[in-house]
């Protein structure tokens, strides 16, 4: 396999970025025939090169290019703490509910951030999952 961009630590233009993304590609296309990408568990060179140049055309997104028709909407830090709790509890929406005592249509609203957290759910929130009152306090 021929490596391209092996002297490159950054992408710089588009027409750089362009031809990495193309050549991205072609090594999933060539990996693929090959075989080499079917064990998920795999280490080997096509894997380990579009991930380093994948890594190149990553950066040159977050950092050069702008994009017009994605909105990606932040979570607040509380509800990523709640939901993180939640994971760590294996925990779903509907027992989490049942442990805040509210129905679960509310609790969601709540994670989508469509409805504001009340002094009696947020008194709830620390003591059940212990979540840290200043959060609960700045983001509620």
């Amino acid at each position: 396999m021929e490596k391209k961009f092996e002297n490159v630590s950054e992408l710089t233009t588009r027409e750089e970025y362009d031809n990495a993304m193309s050549y991205v590609m072609q090594l999933i296309n060539n990996a693929t025939a090959q075989g080499a990408l079917s064990d998920p568990e795999a280490d080997n060179e096509y894997i380990r090169e579009i991930g380093r140049v994948g890594h190149l055309c990553a950066t040159y997104e977050d950092t050069r290019m702008e994009f017009k028709y994605i909105k990606v909407k932040k979570k607040s830090p509380l509800i990523k703490s709640i939901e993180d709790e939640m994971y760590a509890r294996s925990i779903n929406q509907k027992e989490l509910a049942k442990m805040l005592s509210i129905n679960e249509p509310e609790l969601s609203l709540i994670i989508r951030g469509k409805r504001a957290i009340s002094m009696r759910i947020a008194k709830k929130l620390h003591q059940s999952l212990h979540i840290d009152p200043k959060l609960i306090i700045d983001y509620a």
